[in-house]
């Protein structure tokens, strides 16, 4: 599922707010404020992360995103799958422009297998911007822009179909 999930990250349709498809369930998970690996922590035994591709990447290669970040000649993109027990739960794309990685930031760089959302919220100067929702192929997503000691970030989430969104989707309607 995560390599037919990848290509989702890029065919998200951002709903406009407010939507009537956002149930009091959905917006509990999507507009999460505090750490989406916390969240899942509360919910299984383990979460890791499968990292799935890292590289700098030039501003052609990011369409749309682009006009929600600073103009630079390369962004650093990282895409991972984040999962619960082994289980594949959600596609992350984290894109970073190349101005953010100074100083402190350049750990974003470096963070391999470990979750971005330990890394940034463990620091005092994480900061959100917005966080938009949207689906893509029946999938529910989110995009925030974060910003560390106000350097920013676009972080991408689709939630696949083992994750608890869904497992709180199906009691809500029954």
């Amino acid at each position: 599922m995560t390599e037919n999930a990848l290509p989702l990250l890029s065919a998200i349709e951002w709903l406009p707010e407010p939507s009537p498809l956002l149930t009091a369930s959905l917006l509990d998970w999507l507009l999460e404020a505090d750490s989406m690996t916390r969240r899942f922590e509360a919910h299984c035994q383990k979460v890791t992360v499968n990292l799935l591709r890292e590289a700098f990447i030039s501003p052609e290669e990011i369409a749309a995103e682009a006009a929600l970040l600073p103009p630079e000649k390369q962004y650093w993109l990282r895409e991972i799958e984040l999962c619960a027990d082994g289980i594949p739960w959600l596609v992350a794309r984290t894109l970073v422009p190349e101005s953010t990685l100074v100083g402190p930031e350049q750990k974003l760089r470096q963070l391999g297998s470990v979750p971005l959302g330990r890394y940034l919220f463990a620091s005092s100067s994480l900061t959100r911007d917005f966080i938009d929702v949207g689906q893509s192929a029946g999938l529910w997503a989110r995009r925030s822009r974060l910003r560390l000691a106000g350097k920013p970030l676009l972080l991408t989430e689709l939630f696949l179909p083992a994750s608890p969104l869904y497992g709180s989707l199906a009691k809500e309607n029954t």
